[in-house]
């Protein structure tokens, strides 16, 4: 017969909590494998979604990253841990024929810029000195919570970055430039300062393949809309917007985040052999060497996803007594005093050593 287990008698909700647990890890004992718990080894999701391009025939970039925004929020990932740089505001500008919207296909089907969009970075913020910023976290101390990367050594991290490229630099605005030099230097201080436990990278831009050349970082997947030479070219147009609404890549790779589901069992691996050069007339480049999990074993939701995962301790933790306030309630004969407990947070919940 199983030991019984010790709760303390103050947080009675704990019971309900761990009987609830035990209830469901029995009914569910044939199915679920308590050691496929925690595989990942991360705990958190964030997501950094840039766009890097100006000007209205520049549309469909914006599409593109809000594209990829709208499916990493419908299959998990918090706006509080997202962070969306844009540099131009199609959805306002006065070209729109249909303004506060941008669409990702020809028959208006989905806005993907829709009512709960929020857009930390804009216009002119967005620049390779935020980008680096962001990433490093070296922010000043007035930029406000929403804007900041706030990741830890437990932190999954997908970075999306579209635009226009070259051979080794993505252009922001047409004014600037970042380098894969700056970019390999700034995933090294990420993993430096403990930023993430793995990163994925992915790039929809012409000569996309040069920007994780330079990658040297661990435990970071990268894969690229084309190789050094090639470009990456747009999809289709929207004759009732007169531009090009999103960019062959990132529209085959949504056809494949849009077959998923929170709870989906695909993998990375099914996601880097996504548009094959048939449907791209690119080649989709991946990196590998620096990743040390099998890709056709990482799920895809380890990155697109958030999917909380429960770990079980079969260690008893202790919680102090709370004091409180002594309050004293009278009747006609007599006066019982009672000891009112005042709750306050925790700074942090008490873990065994």
């Amino acid at each position: 017969m199983a030991a019984p287990i010790r709760v303390p008698g103050c947080c009675r909700y704990f019971q309900v909590a761990i009987l609830l647990t035990l209830f469901i890890l029995h009914t569910h004992s044939e199915s679920v494998n308590p050691d496929e718990f925690f595989t990942s080894g991360h705990t958190n999701n964030w997501a950094v979604l840039v766009d890097t391009s100006r000007f209205w025939f520049n549309y469909r970039h914006v599409a593109n990253v809000l594209s990829i925004y709208r499916s990493v929020k419908r299959l998990g990932i918090p706006d509080s841990q997202i962070i969306l740089m844009v540099a131009d505001d199609m959805a306002c500008n006065p070209r729109n024929p249909r303004p506060a919207t941008v669409f990702n296909n020809a028959n208006q089907q989905i806005n993907v810029y829709g009512d709960d969009v929020e857009v930390d970075y804009r216009g002119y913020e967005v620049t390779v000195e935020n980008f680096i910023r962001v990433l490093t976290g070296r922010l000043p101390p007035s930029t406000p919570r929403s804007k900041r990367l706030l990741t830890d050594e437990r932190s999954n991290v997908l970075v999306y970055m579209t635009g226009h490229g070259g051979d080794g630099f993505l252009k922001f605005q047409d004014a600037e430039e970042i380098s894969n030099v700056e970019l390999a230097d700034a995933f090294e201080q990420m993993w430096q300062k403990r930023r993430y436990h793995e990163l994925f990278y992915m790039i929809d831009t012409c000569q996309a393949e040069s920007m994780f050349h330079k990658f040297y970082s661990p435990n970071i997947l990268a894969v690229a809309s084309s190789k050094i030479g090639e470009d990456s070219l747009s999809h289709h147009v929207d004759p009732t917007i007169g531009v090009f609404v999103i960019d062959r890549y990132t529209y085959y790779a949504l056809e494949f985040l849009e077959s998923a589901k929170p709870e989906s069992k695909k993998t990375m691996g099914q996601f880097l052999k996504v548009c094959p050069r048939s449907q791209c007339s690119s080649t989709v480049s991946t990196r590998t060497d620096l990743f040390p999990r099998d890709p056709d074993k990482v799920l895809l939701t380890d990155f697109f996803g958030s999917v909380r995962n429960v770990e079980l301790l079969t260690d008893i933790i202790l919680l102090g007594n709370v004091t409180g306030e002594t309050t004293q309630h009278c009747s006609k004969d007599t006066c019982v005093e009672e000891q009112t407990q005042k709750l306050v947070y925790a700074d942090q919940f008490p873990m065994p050593i």
